[in-house]
Formats: structure tokens, C-alpha cells, sequence
């Protein structure tokens, strides 16, 4: 069972900065990464370690987030900076183990204009 810890959401005026952290608890985790759902939109992926240890990222957020890891704590960052309004939603870590997907509680992120 992975079990995870998210922190650093909050309120931050357009072209602020965030760093979302989400730690893990639990082995056998191939990779993380973050997803994001604002109120009646569908839930999407924002940024990802992928199973050959590459990174992916949504266009919208390219050149703006940056995600990254600390294997030794297991934990994954989002930095996000030049943050937008349009990046308002809540933000969800996961960690993809061998045969499930554990997700973590969400945290809001809020970007006033």
C-alpha cells in the first residue's frame, strides 16, 4: 500500500510561484506525477515522470512548471511559476506502482488575477 502526502497549495497572484510537494510512503512505485481538475473541467494531466524516467508536461504548462524528485525521500515536486488564473484547480499527486495507481488528497491552488 502506497500512502500519499501532498503540501504547498494556497493563494498566489498571477505571475507568483508554487511548489506543490508530495511525498510517499510505500515501496515498489515505478513513477509520479501530478494531475489537476478545475470546477467543470475534467480532471487532466499536468506534469509526469513516465515509466522510462522521461518527463511529460501539458502544453499550457511548458516552459512555466517544472516537475521533479527526490528518490531518496520519495517525494515529487511541481514548481510552478508565472502562475496563470487558468492554472487555478485542485492538484492531485499519484504514484503508479507495478499493478495500481494510489492518488493523493489534493491540494487547492488558487491564482487570483
Amino acid at each position: 500500500q502506497v500512502q500519499l502526502v501532498e503540501s504547498g497549495g494556497g493563494l498566489v497572484q498571477a505571475g507568483g510561484s508554487l511548489r506543490l510537494s508530495c511525498a510517499a510512503s510505500g515501496t515498489n512505485i515505478n513513477y509520479m506525477g501530478w494531475y489537476r481538475q478545475a470546477p467543470g473541467k475534467q480532471r487532466e494531466l499536468v506534469a509526469s515522470f513516465t515509466s522510462t524516467g522521461n518527463t511529460y508536461y501539458q502544453d499550457s504548462v511548458k516552459g512555466r512548471f517544472t516537475i521533479s524528485r527526490d528518490n531518496a525521500k520519495n517525494t515529487v515536486y511541481l514548481q510552478m511559476n508565472s502562475l496563470k488564473p487558468d492554472d487555478t484547480a485542485v492538484y492531485t499527486c499519484y504514484a503508479q506502482a507495478i499493478l495500481q495507481r494510489f492518488w493523493g488528497q489534493g491540494t487547492q491552488v488558487t491564482v487570483s488575477s
